[in-house]
């Protein structure tokens, strides 16, 4: 991949979301060195939040698609600072990928006054069926920004792999 490209994805036409039709959110990946990056777009926070996770499983599994929606858990994340926020959020799903092998493919974000609470469905990695893209060592501050523009929220974020 050249040094200036990107990979879009739209993920406001896939069939396992659970937002509704005009909270169409986006994402794409950047280079960075030894790192890949996501910038994610969308009308609301809780959209952003979603797209952002929905990027992070891009970067786990080659095709995110065959994730299925099997089992709920409920993350809930303490904070009131946006970006320490999304990287905590971010974070706490890498960490299930790793102790439990749990990709998580459908989310459902919620703010209220001490954070967040998201419903995630999805299910274990299952070798016959999922194919490991990346190794992600870590989330990174390097980066890290979320703001609200005139057309809504974006921010950015680098993974280490």
């Amino acid at each position: 991949m050249a040094a200036n490209s990107f990979i879009e994805f739209n993920m406001s036409n896939k069939s396992h979301e659970l937002l509704p039709k005009k909270e169409a959110g986006m994402y794409s990946t950047f280079e960075h060195t030894a790192d890949i990056g996501l910038d994610v777009r969308a009308e609301s926070r809780e959209t952003l939040f979603a797209e952002a996770a929905s990027g992070l499983l891009s970067i786990l599994v080659e095709d995110p698609e065959t994730v299925r929606p099997e089992q709920e858990v409920t993350i809930s994340v303490s904070g009131n600072d946006l970006e320490y926020l999304l990287f905590d959020w971010l974070d706490e799903l890498l960490f299930r990928f790793e102790t439990s092998q749990l990709l998580l493919c459908e989310y459902d974000v919620r703010f209220h006054a001490e954070g967040i609470t998201v419903s995630a469905r999805g299910e274990t990695f299952q070798s016959d069926r999922h194919r490991l893209a990346h190794e992600v060592k870590a989330i990174t501050y390097h980066q890290l920004t979320v703001q609200q523009t005139a057309k809504g929220w974006q921010a950015r974020f680098i993974v280490d792999i």
